[in-house]
C-alpha cells in the first residue's frame, strides 16, 4: 500500500470538540481520520492544523442564488485571547495523543522518519490562520518551541497581517488589499525559524505579496485550480505558475466546493473530478510540485472516497488516468517530504 502523507485536516477541531480524550480517535469514530482509518488507507501523517472556528457566518452559511453563484456572508476578525484558548486547547489534545502513543509530534525530517518506522502517525502542527499571534509575534516563538512548524497567514477572514479571500463562486481571488506591515514581518519571522508559509486563504494581492517577501518555496496546503472550479478560493494558472517557479507545493483539496466546475457542495462527485484537478495541477507545475491537502474533518468530501480508509481509491483513479508510478508517489507523500525539508531548519 502507497503511504499517503497529508497536507492538511481539521482533526484537531473535531478532536478538541467531540473526542478531548483521544479514544474515539485510537479506536475509531466518526471522523474522516482515525487510527483504524489511517492504517487501512496508508496514512502515515501530515499536517495537523489548529483551527479557531467561525461564529454563525461561515462557507456553511453562503447562499446559492438560482444561477448557481454562492455569496457567503463576511467573516469577522477573531480576537487574539479567543484565537490563543482555542489554539492551546487543540494542542492539548495533540500532546495527548503523543503521550498515549498514537502520534509522534514531529519538529524535523528525522522525527518524521523515526515516526514512519516506529509505525505512529507522524503529526506536523500547522496552524490555519495567525490569529493566535501578537503585534510582536512573541507568540511565535512559544509556539515553534511548541512545535509549531507550518502557518497560514489567514482562513477566510482578516487578521492583523493579511486578509482572507471570502468564498465566492464563481469569482476572481483578487478581493481585498494585500499584506499589513506586520504580515510582511510575520513571514520573514517564518523564513528565519523554518517555519513553512501557507497562501490558502490568501487573497490574491497578499499571495504576491508573500511571492515578493519569501524566501522559501511557495506553498498552498489545500487549494485547488481556478482554471477548473472558478471559486475564489482557488489559484489561478498566474499563481501555480508562481509555486512552480519558487519549488513549491499545492496540495489537492478534497472538498467538492473546490473541486467541481459548477461548485456544487455534494458528496455525488465522482473520483473523476479529482483526477481532472489533478490534471491540470501536474500540467502547470510538474510532477514536483503537486501533492494531497484532504481538509479531511473541515469539508465534504466525494462519497467515493468518504475518508482516509478510501485514499486506496483516489490511488487507483490515478493509475487508471495514467499517472505513472513515480508521479504516484510523488503527490501521495514525496512532494510533501521535499519541500518541508526545503523549508525546515
Amino acid at each position: 500500500m502507497r503511504p499517503v502523507f497529508d497536507g492538511h485536516n481539521d482533526t484537531l477541531l473535531r478532536l478538541w470538540r467531540h473526542d478531548r480524550s483521544g479514544g474515539q480517535f485510537i479506536n475509531g469514530g466518526h471522523g474522516h481520520i482515525d487510527l483504524p482509518k489511517a492504517k487501512a488507507g496508508g496514512f502515515v501523517g501530515g499536517l495537523f492544523a489548529t483551527f479557531v472556528p467561525p461564529g454563525n457566518a461561515s462557507v456553511t452559511a453562503a447562499n446559492t442564488a438560482s444561477d448557481g453563484t454562492v455569496t457567503a456572508p463576511a467573516v469577522g476578525a477573531i480576537s487574539q485571547e479567543e484565537a490563543m484558548r482555542v489554539t492551546m486547547g487543540q494542542l492539548a489534545v495533540a500532546y495527548r495523543l503523543e503521550r498515549m502513543g498514537a502520534v509522534a509530534i514531529c519538529r524535523t525530517m528525522d522525527d518524521i522518519e523515526r515516526a514512519r518506522a516506529g509505525e505512529k502517525l507522524a503529526m506536523v502542527l500547522h496552524s490555519e490562520g495567525a490569529e493566535a499571534i501578537g503585534p510582536d509575534l512573541d507568540e511565535l516563538e512559544v509556539l515553534y518551541a511548541a512545535g509549531l512548524r507550518s502557518l497560514g497567514l489567514v482562513w477566510s477572514r482578516p487578521t492583523i497581517f493579511a486578509h482572507g479571500v471570502p468564498f465566492r463562486f464563481p469569482s476572481s481571488p483578487d478581493i481585498g488589499p494585500g499584506l499589513t506591515d506586520l504580515g510582511v514581518a510575520l513571514v520573514k519571522a517564518c523564513n528565519e525559524l523554518g517555519i513553512m508559509v501557507d497562501v490558502s486563504h490568501l487573497n490574491e494581492k497578499g499571495f504576491w505579496d508573500v511571492a515578493r517577501v519569501s524566501r522559501a518555496p511557495l506553498v498552498a496546503t489545500h487549494s485547488n485550480a481556478h482554471a477548473i472550479c472558478p471559486v475564489s478560493r482557488n489559484l489561478t494558472d498566474a499563481q501555480l505558475d508562481a509555486v512552480r517557479d519558487t519549488g513549491g507545493v499545492v496540495g489537492l483539496n478534497f472538498a467538492t466546493f473546490f473541486l467541481r466546475p459548477d461548485g456544487k457542495r455534494t458528496t455525488d462527485t465522482p473520483l473523476s473530478v479529482m483526477i481532472r484537478q489533478l490534471e491540470h495541477l501536474l500540467k502547470k507545475l510538474g510532477p514536483d510540485g503537486v501533492a494531497l491537502g484532504s481538509d479531511f474533518d473541515g469539508a465534504l468530501v466525494p462519497q467515493d472516497l468518504g475518508n482516509a480508509a478510501g485514499l486506496p481509491r483516489l490511488i487507483d483513479a490515478m493509475e487508471a488516468a495514467g499517472f505513472g508510478s513515480r508521479i504516484i508517489d510523488n503527490i501521495t507523500h514525496k512532494n510533501w517530504l521535499r519541500v518541508l525539508s526545503q523549508t525546515w531548519r
